[in-house]
């Protein structure tokens, strides 16, 4: 689509949310919006392999699991109690976690508690919760959870459990009795545990009109959530994930994972799209997951995959795929600490498969236990996703080779549970195991958020870590990106990609404290580039050295304003910096640093021109 339809198109829904009568469903603007927010928020689609909003600009989605409570039966397959939790969640995930979208669970078990019969209660709070999301202005992607198949596989004593069928879809099948051997970590459950496998088996094949049920009622949840919520509410929901984790259970005789990939999980992505289609979410991208071991990193779990055979997948479905570090969490096979570029080649491989398949990618799961015996690789294990997150070149090498960043990936950490050490979770439903700490799940504990006693939603994890940097909108396209956090191990600051003494003047204007260098490629457009910026970087501590211009404290937003900051839509208090240049195949950087202290004149001007050199001779 060229750059005039979008805008014009952009033009249009903003005249119609204007013109639009009162009782309609329009695109009705959010608290802070700036006048191009309601036509950017009017459509996100993916285009060229990135994922686009209403007015054409590259976009990167940030955020988090919500969440892992879902799994539970405390709160009845939903990820909050009520929707002022949710609401609650929403404002703090913003402002505190710098996320401007989530991966929104639900549950089949509570979707369908009988079979044939959509519990419309549940839908309706489910879809309640999502719109606390999209009022704060935050994107999401539902998900139809599962883990273990289901949790009524599992016996009430059970040292584990499960999430995702009803009682009924196993009821169907003669499964035996659940056993997983000697089993320290639930996941070997998946390929370990016969009631599991056999029940994922069936499933695949449609044993009992399982796979069929399934697609029902995502299709009546699907075409629920599209008619009780407004068309701009509707606009933020990005698109769905159909299924987590895909996994045979058990392959047919001969069968490998990539063949069943191509002739069992595939069919299957095609079948849910059709439905997606029936309900009116035709203009949104299945977020499909392939083989659930295909970037293991532990070689005898590793098997091949990665939708290899599924050809061009094209704008509407997404290369949506997980990480977890398999070699820290064991304890066994990585001793140390996570170093600086640890994770560069396993997020390569995943936007090397998204070019390959001609469209956008999402990690939509990652993350590292925050209690137990590895706990203390999470500082260093996180700041190593997220670092492969923004470039697939690692701290050190990144100055001298920019241009070989690849995409800014988009991710959703795992997770965000505001219940965090305060659920009441009979496990199986005994009420003799009663869980309360971590997550309540399989002795797990990754949220990045819990709620003190006062009921303040607090962070559990480093904020320069979690609230980062990132660029949400670039008009144009982005050529490269980093982000030094300077997050902690314990005591010791991280400084993994520190300024060049190559660039001595930057370096000092820096000094000790965070920065991004954003650098961009603009296509004509009217409409800013925009970049998160952390509760770290208030106004009067933020200096931007860009080629656009110099500032040690970034002005209120004008259309004429090249470098200025403003709140990001949705009340909840979370800031943008936004970098207008109209010009059109031009190449500009922005320098951004909370290091400096009442910069001189002299120091602003001497960065700049050590930058505009160092863009001249490393990007041209």
């Amino acid at each position: 689509m060229s750059k005039l339809r979008v805008h014009l198109l952009g033009v249009l829904v903003l005249l119609t949310g204007l013109l639009s009568t009162a009782g309609a469903q329009s695109a009705t603007a959010l608290p802070d919006d700036l006048w191009f927010d309601p036509a950017a928020a009017a459509t996100l689609t993916v285009q060229s392999g990135r994922f686009t909003d209403g007015l054409g600009r590259e976009v990167v989605l940030r955020g988090y699991n919500v969440s892992g409570e879902t799994k539970l039966a405390e709160n009845n397959g939903l990820p909050f109690a009520s929707v002022a939790d949710a609401r609650k969640s929403a404002t703090a995930l913003r402002a505190l976690g710098g996320g401007n979208s989530v991966r929104f669970l639900l549950s089949w078990a509570y979707a369908e508690p009988v079979r044939g019969q959509v519990d419309t209660a549940y839908l309706a709070a489910a879809t309640d919760q999502m719109r606390a999301f999209l009022d704060a202005g935050i994107r999401i992607y539902p998900d139809f959870h599962q883990d273990l198949y289901s949790r009524h596989l599992f016996d009430p004593d059970s040292w584990y459990t499960g999430d995702g069928a009803p009682k009924w879809a196993v009821d169907a099948g003669d499964y035996p009795d659940e056993y997983c051997g000697i089993c320290p970590f639930w996941g070997q459950n998946i390929t370990s545990n016969a009631a599991v496998t056999e029940a994922s088996y069936d499933f695949w094949h449609n044993a009992f009109g399982l796979q069929d049920a399934f697609l029902t009622t995502a299709q009546t949840t699907m075409t629920y959530v599209r008619q009780h919520l407004t068309e701009a509410q509707f606009a933020g929901v990005v698109g769905f994930d159909p299924y987590n984790e895909p996994h045979a259970g058990v392959y047919d005789s001969g069968q490998t994972s990539r063949a069943w990939e191509k002739d069992v999980l595939w069919p299957f992505y095609v079948k849910f799209r059709a439905r997606m289609d029936t309900a009116g979410w035709q203009d949104k991208p299945a977020f499909v997951e392939p083989n659930l071991f295909w970037n293991a990193n532990i070689d005898f779990q590793k098997q091949e995959g990665g939708l290899l055979d599924s050809g061009t997948l094209g704008p509407r479905y997404v290369f949506n795929t997980h990480f977890y570090d398999q070699k820290a969490i064991s304890g066994v096979f990585m001793w140390g600490k996570a170093e600086n570029g640890q994770y560069a080649g396993d997020f390569g491989t995943v936007r090397d498969r998204a070019t390959a398949t001609g469209t956008a990618a999402v990690v939509s799961e990652f993350g590292h236990p925050l209690s137990g015996t590895v706990s203390d690789k999470a500082p260093t294990v996180l700041k190593a996703m997220y670092q492969a997150l923004d470039s697939r070149v690692k701290g050190g090498s990144w100055w001298t080779s920019p241009t070989q960043s690849g995409p800014v990936l988009s991710g959703s950490q795992w997770q965000w549970d505001i219940y965090n050490g305060r659920h009441h979770e009979l496990m199986n439903g005994n009420p003799d195991k009663v869980l309360t700490t971590g997550d309540a799940w399989n002795d797990e504990d990754l949220s990045a958020v819990r709620l003190d006693d006062s009921g303040t939603a607090v962070l559990r994890q480093d904020a320069r870590l979690l609230d980062r940097i990132y660029p949400s909108a670039t008009a144009g396209k982005t050529v490269a990106f980093t982000y030094e956090d300077r997050s902690r191990d314990g005591s010791t600051t991280l400084t993994w990609n520190p300024v060049p003494s190559s660039l001595p003047r930057v370096a000092e204007l820096v000094g000790s404290g965070q920065y991004a260098l954003q650098v961009w490629r603009s296509d004509g457009s009217a409409e800013p580039t925009e970049l998160h910026l952390p509760a770290s970087f208030p106004t009067a501590s933020t200096t931007v050295v860009s080629d656009l211009g110099t500032t040690a404290s970034p002005p209120a937003y004008t259309r004429t304003t090249p470098i200025a900051a403003a709140r990001e839509p949705g009340g909840t208090g979370s800031r943008r910096l936004l970098l207008t240049a109209a010009d059109s195949g031009v190449l500009h950087y922005a320098l951004v640093t909370n290091g400096a202290t009442a910069p001189s004149t002299t120091l602003l001007n001497a960065a700049r021109t050590e930058l505009a050199n160092w863009a001249v001779t490393t990007v041209g």
